[in-house]
């Protein structure tokens, strides 16, 4: 578990310049961190003191980040190791998850990326460690491990299902929209399954073409064509006895949806050059947020390969479609960027939270883990306030309203009324609220200088749900 006074991380390097700039990055978090030049220091520094987080360097002259990833992992299974490097591949990827590393962060990296990888692996240090203690407590009770926050029926069904099939070896087919957390949802499966010891190796297939995702899947041996100076293993060879989630499933090419599924069939595969089957033993999630079927009928995707992904499917509901789930995530999120960026926002005003509840969020949990990230950087109070939210208006929704094109003389009507209901709410809000901080937020005043009897000045601060602040 995380003391009060934050977690420790150490930070492995044998550049100074680098041990220091990671330590500058972190060190708005409430984060207590210390670092070595080296594999044998940072073993030293180990006994001597017990760390959350290791972020090691692969590549180092004095015992290297892949050494120091393996005695972690055997002496200090407990410690969530981050692996980073100038020398990034997808193959050194692979190895190092293989090993037990959290995650793969490649040279050169921002800040922001450095920070939001550390976040979530203390997240994930600290659920792991919550489940270990209650499994302790009782051996006999199953935990599911995931990061899916809420309590809405939509989000408790795609739980269940996860549940139930996260033991088996059966293949799943996870369908939603961008940002919903499909690879929440894979991740939580390979985490509940026998293989959970193993690899967990995420793919996108939309930014690789078809030769490029075939050799990186399959591998190749030397010759197989121009570049291929060398064999390689491709990622079913390295994940053997793990999980492959294969993401944006929509993307691949007619071609490489046979190859895969005569895979399917049998675990086999021929690597590109090569004459001979390799047999792996390795799961396969996918991930689209296409209409597969409509894609059937259009001819970009084969009906027997769609069949044979989608044996369990599980449709992950938009954000907009699990409203009572917004401020339980927002808070999870807020709590998360408190403890990266060390500071102690309690929560979200009453305004902030109607906002936030309000909003359709297109871009689902990503785009409200964006904005509670920024709102977290931008607060200087107690409380997030609308103030932490300026580009949450409702004036995007008019504006999307007023690019919709009607197609009935009733559409037309709906549409009509309904942006002249917000726009009228809206004005009418800002004058409440105008009004109010130009009279010292007091009520009676300013009813009275905008001609207004207080009882109706009253009853319009109640139908905005405005909070009249403490004095």
């Amino acid at each position: 578990m995380v003391p009060e006074n934050g977690p420790t991380i150490l930070i492995v390097d044998d550049e100074l310049p680098i041990c220091k700039n990671c330590i500058k990055i972190l060190s708005g978090s409430a984060a207590e961190i210390d670092y070595a030049l080296n594999g044998y220091d940072a073993m030293k520094l180990l006994e001597k003191k017990p760390y959350h987080i290791v972020i090691t360097d692969l590549k180092m002259s004095h015992m290297g980040g892949m050494e120091v990833l393996s005695r972690i992992k055997k002496e200090y299974p407990d410690i969530t190791v981050i692996v980073i490097t100038g020398f990034a591949s997808v193959s050194s990827a692979v190895e190092v998850m293989k090993m037990g590393a959290y995650d793969y962060l490649p040279k050169p990296f921002t800040p922001h990326e450095l920070r939001a990888v550390v976040t979530q692996a203390m997240n994930h240090h600290i659920i792991r460690m919550q489940n270990k203690q209650r499994l302790s407590v009782n051996k006999e009770l199953p935990v599911l491990s995931h990061q899916l926050v809420g309590t809405s029926p939509q989000i408790k069904k795609v739980i269940s299902m996860v549940k139930k099939v996260a033991h088996t070896q059966s293949t799943v087919l996870i369908h939603g929209e961008s940002g919903t957390g499909k690879e929440l949802v894979a991740r939580a499966l390979h985490a509940n399954s026998t293989r959970k010891n193993n690899v967990f190796f995420a793919v996108d297939c939309g930014t690789l073409t078809g030769n490029l995702l075939e050799s990186e899947l399959f591998g190749y041996r030397k010759g197989a064509f121009t570049d291929a100076h060398r064999d390689k293993d491709g990622i079913f060879q390295i994940a053997n006895h793990g999980t492959v989630f294969l993401d944006e499933i929509s993307n691949i090419s007619i071609e490489v949806q046979g190859k895969l599924l005569r895979f399917l069939d049998s675990r086999e595969f021929i690597p590109l050059g090569d004459t001979s089957y390799r047999k792996v033993d390795i799961r396969l999630i996918f991930a689209t947020n296409k209409d597969l079927k409509q894609m059937i009928k259009d001819g970009t995707f084969r009906n027997d390969f769609y069949y044979r992904i989608a044996v369990y499917p599980i449709d992950i509901p938009s954000l907009k479609k699990r409203a009572s789930d917004i401020l339980p995530i927002a808070s999870h999120f807020l709590k998360q960027f408190n403890q990266s960026m060390g500071k102690s926002i309690s929560g979200f005003d009453s305004n902030a939270a109607k906002r936030l509840s309000g909003y359709e969020w297109p871009g689902n949990v990503r785009q409200l883990r964006n904005t509670i990230e920024r709102a977290v950087i931008l607060c200087d109070s107690d409380r997030i306030s609308l103030n932490e939210l300026p580009h949450l208006s409702d004036i995007g929704d008019i504006e999307k309203l007023i690019e919709y094109i009607p197609e009935t003389n009733d559409e037309l009507k709906r549409i009509k009324l309904e942006i002249r209901q917000k726009s009228v709410q809206k004005i009418e809000e800002n004058f409440i609220i105008n009004a109010l901080k130009k009279n010292n937020w007091n009520i009676t005043r300013a009813a009275r200088a905008t001609g207004i009897q207080r009882p109706n000045f009253q009853n319009m601060i109640k139908k905005h749900g405005i909070q009249i602040p403490e004095k």
